[in-house]
This record gives structure tokens, C-alpha cells and sequence, in this order.
């Protein structure tokens, strides 16, 4: 079985708990205790029957005590697939964990309010999971049963949704009218709305091809560490990674794009023995002949399709840190397997995800903020455009001093 990972955002209260709560029972993926916890806390609430949002109450409750907040992953999967759902906070303030749940995303489920259709927030969901080039968007137009499931009701945030989108850019956009309360269109058709002819939310995370998402044209490999056996194989270096994207065969030539070096690879080995080719995610050894003096960081690519290598570029990143940006601090740039130290040398602007305008606002950068940097690296890096690539093209940003993670980006 193959692996979706997928996100779940939209506005407060629109639902997004009892999604949660519902794919999980309905896919039995809740333990026995679980479920009893869950009806005795629905008991003492008063609600008439199990409460299928309070499967997520513990993150909740840390949000209601001022602690930490954080992504919540939620673990489940169906004889066709398994699943990695992020539960993302729904709060304007908490876009910094909107973004990094999404930043490993190949779907997004939207969930909207039919009753109330397009907010603020959702907009700014929808934008980021653009910006952030999840190829897939599930629009879940919930609580159908509040408008007696009518078609006109759900047409009418269709059309919103359509109109906002032609100003965003987004492959494959797909609606369901459901009841996650109920559980119409989860996982079985409803027959309460014969009107709808789509397949309901389970069989399409079952089915969506997401398999031509990742960049299988540039072939990219991070070095992540060098292998030698000087005692059973005196001659042996083998480059160990993870592929970053496109192909790679035996035979082929390669080169170090910072310094204009090539070789040829002589095998590859995966977990089980030599492979006649790698792709990407596969974690394998490479045997180069010439053995080049590479280390980790060091990024390997074909020498008619190389990545742009240079010491400054730009870049759009979110600010994570309380602390806010300090021009004269210098950070740590981690990209792919490489560290190298940075500074931020200009903010071109910061970015309005609400009405998605730019603000010429050079001011340092604050928790949340959204803005295009120019960052000055001490070695040079090679990379390329996060919209054509997202494994060569995502940065983070690491105080070097307090050695935590201040802002995660993608380079332009």
C-alpha cells in the first residue's frame, strides 16, 4: 500500500473536529478505551450520543491552558492506503503551524460551513496550501444536514470558492457536500443527496494519483553522509542519501554542480542489494568512479539539468520565532542535507494573506509574518525554485545561538 499524507484546515468551528473524529471511527482506527473515554465525556456533557469531535479534545484543552500549540498527526488507513492526517490549528494566530503541517502535504482537505460559506480564514488556508504547492485541494462543504441538504445551498459556495480560486494556482480542485456529524458522503454515498453525483471523501483519498506530484525530470541527491570500509574494501567511498528527486542508473554521469566536477556511477545499492535505478524517496549508496571528494551537503545532478548553485537568492519565508527578526543576527541555513550560515540582507515585502496584497513593509519580521527575504549564504547552495521542486527548494532558518528553528521558507 502506498502513503497519502494530507492536511486538514478551514475556519473554527467549521467542523474540522468531527471530520477527524469521523474518519477515524469509521475506518476503525479508535481503541476500545478510547471510545469509552469518549462516550463518558459525551455522557457528562449532556450530548445525546457520542461526540466524534472530542477524539481531538486533548489538543484542544492544551489550547484552552495557553500551552504550546502544535500539530496534531492522527494515524489511520484502509485496505487501499494508509494515512498521515495533520490536524492544523484554525486560528489566524497559529498560521506558523498551518504552514509547517503543510509543508510535507500531497492533499488538503478545506472544510467549509454551508451556512456560512467563504470567511477570512478560509481564504487564507486556501492560499497557503497553494503557496505551499499541495497539488490537491478537497473542498468538504459540511453541516448539510443544517440546510436540509439542498443543492442550491452548496452551489452557492462552489461559486464562492471557484470565484477566489481563479486567483489562486491550483491543479485539482474537488467538492463534497457532507454531513461529518451524520456521516453522509464520508464513506458511503448519501442517499439524502441524490442530486450529488461525485464519490464520497473516503474512497477519494482512496483513489487520488499522487504519484506524478513529486519531480521525476531533475534528477537531484543530496550526499547525506560518505561510506568507506578501509578494513573489507580498502577502494570503497559510497555516497549515502536520500533522492531528492528524478532518476538515477548505473552508468550514468553525474556531477557536483559547485564545483563542475563529474564521474560516472558505477552501482547503487539499496536496503536489499544493487538497484538497477533510484528514484525518488529512496534512501541508497552510490559508488562513483572517479570517487569524488564530496561530503554531506554536497548535492550530485546530471550535467544537462543542473540546479542553480549561488551564495544569495530569494525566498518566501514564514517567521516561526516569538523573537522577532534581527537584521545584524546571522542564522543557519538547512537545506537538503547542507548547513551553512546566513543573513537576511533585504525584506522586498511582507505578504496580506487575507487579501493577499503586498505590503512594503521593511519593519523586522514577527511570529506568523509572511514576507520575501533576500538571503546571503557563506557557501554557496544549490537549489531550485520550491514551485518546481519542494525537496530542493524548502530552507529553514536556525538561530545559531539559541539553536531553534526561527522561520522555515521556500526559495523563488
Amino acid at each position: 500500500m502506498d502513503l497519502l499524507r494530507l492536511i486538514t484546515c478551514g475556519n473554527v468551528d467549521d467542523g474540522k473536529s468531527t471530520l477527524i473524529g469521523r474518519l477515524l471511527y469509521d475506518t476503525k482506527s479508535i481503541f476500545e478505551d478510547q471510545w469509552d473515554a469518549v462516550e463518558r465525556a459525551s455522557a457528562q456533557r449532556g450530548d445525546a450520543a457520542a461526540n466524534l469531535a472530542l477524539l481531538t479534545d486533548g489538543l484542544r484543552a492544551e489550547r484552552e491552558q495557553g500551552i504550546t500549540i502544535d500539530v496534531a498527526y492522527r494515524y489511520f488507513a484502509t485496505p487501499r492506503r494508509k494515512f498521515i492526517m495533520a490536524d492544523c490549528p484554525g486560528h489566524f494566530e497559529f498560521t506558523r503551524n498551518m504552514v509547517t503541517g503543510a509543508s510535507s502535504a500531497q492533499l488538503a482537505l478545506l472544510l467549509i460551513d454551508v451556512r456560512h460559506g467563504m470567511t477570512p480564514q478560509t481564504c487564507r488556508h486556501a492560499f497557503l496550501t497553494t503557496l505551499l504547492r499541495i497539488k490537491h485541494l478537497v473542498i468538504c462543504v459540511n453541516k448539510m444536514d443544517l440546510v436540509n441538504f439542498e443543492q442550491a445551498a452548496f452551489d452557492r459556495v462552489r461559486e464562492q470558492f471557484m470565484e477566489y480560486a481563479a486567483r489562486l494556482d491550483s491543479a485539482d480542485i474537488q467538492f463534497i457536500p457532507i454531513s461529518a456529524l451524520h456521516g453522509d458522503n464520508i464513506v458511503e454515498k448519501s442517499t439524502r443527496m441524490p442530486w450529488y453525483a461525485g464519490a464520497p471523501l473516503l474512497y477519494t483519498l482512496e483513489t487520488v494519483y499522487v504519484r506524478n506530484d513529486a519531480n521525476h525530470i531533475d534528477a537531484r541527491f543530496p550526499i547525506q553522509t560518505v561510506l568507506r570500509s578501509p578494513s573489507t574494501n580498502p577502494g570503497y567511498t559510497g555516497y549515502a542519501g536520500q533522492v531528492a528527486s528524478g532518476l538515477f542508473r548505473p552508468g550514468e554521469e553525474i556531477m557536483h554542480p559547485a564545483s563542475g566536477r563529474t564521474a560516472r556511477i558505477k552501482s547503487i545499492l539499496g536496503p536489499g542489494g544493487p538497484v538497477a535505478e533510484a528514484h525518488y524517496p529512496m534512501s541508497v549508496v552510490m559508488e562513483l568512479e572517479p570517487p569524488l571528494d564530496l561530503g554531506r551537503g554536497a548535492m550530485l545532478a546530471r550535467p544537462n539539468n543542473l540546479p542553480t548553485t549561488a551564495r544569495e537568492f530569494e525566498a518566501m519565508l514564514c517567521w516561526l520565532s516569538e523573537q522577532p527578526h534581527d537584521p545584524a543576527r546571522r542564522y543557519v541555513l538547512r537545506h537538503t542535507t547542507q548547513e551553512t550560515g546566513c543573513r537576511l540582507h533585504a525584506v522586498r515585502y511582507k505578504l496580506d494573506i487575507g487579501t493577499l496584497h503586498r505590503n512594503q513593509d521593511v519593519s523586522p519580521l514577527a511570529m506568523n509574518d509572511l514576507a520575501r527575504v533576500t538571503v546571503h549564504t557563506d557557501d554557496p547552495v544549490s537549489f531550485d525554485s520550491y514551485k518546481k521542486n519542494r525537496q530542493t527548494g524548502g530552507i529553514l532558518l536556525v538561530d545559531e545561538a539559541a539553536n531553534t528553528t526561527v522561520a522555515t521558507g521556500m526559495i523563488l
